[in-house]
C-alpha cells in the first residue's frame, strides 16, 4: 500500500513552482539556472489575473503617453518656436499637461498593482513554505541549518517580492519604451536611427555577460547570509552556555569570520554590477553625443528641422535610459533566480513520513494497544548504528511500562518512532491491530499524549500554552487540566495569572512550572497512549509528590510507556524493559529485576535516585 499515496503539500509546492524530487543537499548539483528559472513563478502569479490585467494597462497607457511626449517637444519646437505662433504654442502645452496627466495616472494605476501582486505573491510564497517545514519529519532537521531556513523564508522571498511588485513592472515598461522609442527614432530620421541600431548589440552584450556572473555571486551572497543568520540564532540559543564558559570572543570572532565572509561576497557582487552599469553608461550617453553631431549637422545643412533632431534626441534618451534601467533590472532578475532557485530547491525536498492514497482510520476513541514487531531504525545521520535491533514489545491496554537503560539504549528512540517522527527501516509497529504506516500521522498522534523532558514552552501567555494540547478547550476545561497538574496554584500567583505572557521559550518559568504546564497539556488532551520521557526530572521532592499523584490519576485507563530514572515513577509500573543497544535485555517488575541481578540492579545502584 505504500506505493499507493495522495500528494503531500510538499509535492504539491514542488509542482507549483515545477520542481522535482530532491535532497538537502541538491544545491550543488543544481544546473546552472537562467532567467527562465522565473517561469515558475506563474502559478503563483495566476490567481491575481485581474489585477495583472490592471497593471499592464496601466503600464501600456503610461508607456504611451511618455512616447507621445516626444511629438509635443517637435510641435513646440517647430510650431511654437519655429513659426512664433503663440496660440499654436499655447494649444500644443495644453497637449502635453493632458499627456502629463494621463501618464501620472496610468503610472500610479502600474505602481499601485504591481506591488499588491508582489506583496500579496511573496505571502502565499511565505506560508507554502512554512506549511511545507512543517510536515517535514524530524530527519530532515537533523542536518538542515535554522538560520539559512529563515533566510530563505526572509532574505529570498523579500528579492522576489522586488522582482514580482517592482523590477518585472519596470522592464516591462522599458522594454515598451525601448521599442516605441525605436519606431519613433526611424519615424524622425531613418539615418540616424540605423546608426542607434548599430549601436544597440554593443550594449546588450555586457548586460549578458556581466549578468551571469551577478546572478552567480548573489546565490554566494545569499548562502553566505544564511550563515550568518545559523550562527545569530544558535548564539542566542546559547547565550548562557557561552557566556558560562566564557566563550564570547571565540563566538565573536566565528561571527566575523561570517560577516567578513558576507562582505566580500556582496562586495564581489555589487563591483560586478557597477562594471555592468559603467559600461552601458558609458556606450549610451557616447553614442547620444555622436547621434547629436551628426543630426547638427543635418539640421545645419536643411535636411531636418530643429524639432525632429530634438525628438530624435528625445527618443534617443528614451531609449538610452530603457536600455540602462533594464541593465540595472537584469541585475535584480538575476539575484532573483538565484533566489527562487533555493527556494524551489527546498520546497523539493519531500519528508520521509509518506502518507498513503486512502489512509485508515484508528477507532474512537481508541484501545491504546501497542506492538513492535521485529522493528529496526537506523538515524538518518547515523546509517552504521541501529537504534532498535530487532526490537519486540507488546503492550495490553491500560498497561504500564517503564522503559529504562543507559545513554543510547534507544529508549526516546521508541517515542519517535510511537508517534511516527521517522519510519523504521525493518519491521512494524502497531496501534489498536492498525499499522501506523497505513494511518495519518496526525490521526494517530491524536491519540497520543507525549510529556517530553524538555517541554518546549510558545512565546504566548500560560492558557494559550495549556490550549496547545487541545486547541478548542474552553478556558475552564485548561484550568480543569492545570489543577489536575499541580500547576493551578503557581500560575494563580503570576501576575496576569493565566492570561501572563511566559517570554520566549517560557523564560521566565523554572524548569518546574515549565513541566507543569506540559502535563497539564496532556491532561487536557486525554488521549488513550500517555508517553512520559523524564517528566519528573526538574521537580524538587515536594513538587514530585504532587506530581506522581497527579500522573498517577492521569494514567488511569490509559496505556502508558514510561522513561524514567526515579524508582518513584517506575517502581509501580505493571512491568519494567531494561533495554541496551537497541534490543531488550531484561523484563520484570521492579522486584524481580533487581533480585536477577543483572543490568537493570547496576542501573539502579549507580543512576536511580530513590
Amino acid at each position: 500500500m505504500s506505493s499507493m499515496r495522495e500528494p503531500t503539500y510538499m509535492e504539491a509546492d514542488q509542482a507549483a513552482l515545477g520542481g522535482k524530487s530532491a535532497t538537502p543537499n541538491d544545491s550543488k548539483k543544481v544546473d546552472k539556472q537562467d532567467l527562465g528559472k522565473l517561469k515558475s513563478l506563474m502559478p503563483l502569479l495566476k490567481p491575481y489575473k485581474t489585477q495583472i490585467i490592471y497593471a499592464i494597462a496601466g503600464l501600456v497607457v503610461a508607456a504611451a503617453a511618455t512616447l507621445a511626449i516626444g511629438n509635443g517637444v517637435r510641435g513646440v519646437i517647430d510650431t511654437g518656436f519655429g513659426k512664433g505662433n503663440a496660440d499654436l504654442l499655447n494649444q500644443t502645452l495644453v497637449i502635453l499637461f493632458i499627456i502629463i496627466t494621463v501618464m501620472a495616472a496610468a503610472t500610479y494605476a502600474r505602481f499601485y498593482y504591481v506591488s499588491w501582486v508582489g506583496e500579496r505573491v511573496v505571502a502565499d510564497l511565505r506560508r507554502r513554505i512554512f506549511r511545507h517545514l512543517l510536515q517535514m519529519s524530524p530527519s530532515f532537521y537533523e542536518t538542515a541549518q535554522s538560520g539559512d531556513l529563515i533566510s530563505r523564508m526572509n532574505t529570498d522571498t523579500s528579492l522576489l517580492q522586488v522582482v514580482i511588485g517592482s523590477s518585472v513592472s519596470i522592464a516591462m515598461r522599458n522594454i515598451l519604451l525601448l521599442i516605441g522609442g525605436m519606431v519613433m527614432m526611424v519615424i524622425s530620421s531613418p539615418k540616424l536611427a540605423v546608426m542607434v541600431f548599430f549601436i544597440v548589440p554593443l550594449v546588450i552584450i555586457p548586460i549578458i555577460l556581466l549578468g551571469r556572473s551577478v546572478k552567480e555571486l548573489s546565490k554566494i551572497t545569499q548562502e553566505k547570509l544564511g550563515d550568518i543568520s545559523s550562527g545569530l540564532e544558535e548564539t542566542i540559543h546559547g547565550i548562557t552556555t557561552i557566556q558560562s564558559l566564557t566563550r564570547e570572543d571565540i563566538i565573536s570572532k566565528q561571527f566575523n569570520e561570517r560577516a567578513e565572509a558576507a562582505f566580500k561576497a556582496s562586495l564581489s557582487r555589487v563591483s560586478v554590477r557597477a562594471w555592468m552599469i559603467v559600461a552601458v553608461i558609458t556606450l549610451i550617453f557616447g553614442s547620444i553625443a555622436i547621434i547629436m553631431w551628426r543630426g547638427g549637422h543635418d539640421v545645419v545643412s536643411g535636411l531636418m528641422t530643429a524639432g525632429e533632431l530634438s525628438s530624435f534626441v528625445f527618443y534617443a534618451v528614451l531609449v538610452a535610459g530603457a536600455a540602462g534601467a533594464i541593465s540595472e533590472v537584469y541585475g535584480d532578475l538575476q539575484r532573483a533566480a538565484g533566489a527562487i532557485e533555493r527556494i524551489t530547491e527546498l520546497l523539493r525536498v519531500q519528508s520521509d513520513i509518506k502518507i498513503i492514497a486512502k489512509p485508515l482510520v484508528l477507532p474512537e476513541p481508541g484501545y491504546g494497544k501497542i506492538f513492535f514487531d521485529n522493528v529496526s531504525f537506523f538515524y538518518p545521520s547515523r546509517p552504521q548504528s541501529a537504534a532498535l535491533d530487532h526490537f519486540n514489545l507488546q503492550v495490553k491496554q491500560g498497561e504500564k511500562i517503564a522503559i529504562v537503560g543507559p545513554s543510547g539504549a534507544g529508549k526516546s528512540t521508541l517515542f519517535q518512532l510511537m508517534m511516527r517522527f521517522y519510519d523504521p527501516q525493518m519491521g512494524l509497529i502497531q496501534v489498536d491491530g492498525f499499522n501506523i504506516a497505513d494511518v495519518h500521522p496526525r490521526d494517530l498522534r491524536r491519540k497520543i499524549s507525549f510529556v517530553p523532558q524538555d517541554i518546549v514552552i510558545f512565546s504566548q501567555d500560560v492558557m494559550t500554552n495549556i490550549r496547545m494540547g487541545r486547541p478548542e478547550a474552553t478556558d475552564d476545561e485548561v484550568m480543569a487540566a492545570a489543577r489536575a497538574a499541580s500547576a493551578h496554584e503557581f500560575i494563580d500567583d503570576l501576575p496576569q495569572k493565566y492570561k501572563t505572557f511566559v517570554g520566549e521559550k517560557g523564560i521566565r518559568l523554572s524548569g518546574g512550572q515549565k513541566q507543569r504546564i506540559g502535563i497539564a497539556r496532556a491532561f487536557l488532551r486525554n488521549a488513550p497512549i500517555l508517553l512520559l520521557d523524564e517528566a519528573t526530572s526538574a521537580l524538587d521532592s515536594q513538587n514530585e509528590k504532587d506530581i506522581q499523584k497527579a500522573l498517577g490519576e492521569l494514567m488511569q485507563n490509559r496505556t502508558t510507556l514510561i522513561i524514567a530514572h526515579r524508582l518513584s515513577t517506575i517502581q509501580h509500573c505493571d512491568k519494567i524493559v531494561v533495554l541496551d543497544k537497541g534490543q531488550i535485555v531484561e523484563t520484570g517488575t521492579h522486584q524481580e529485576l533487581l533480585d536477577k541481578g543483572g543490568l537493570y540492579a547496576k542501573l539502579a545502584k549507580m543512576q536511580f535516585k530513590g
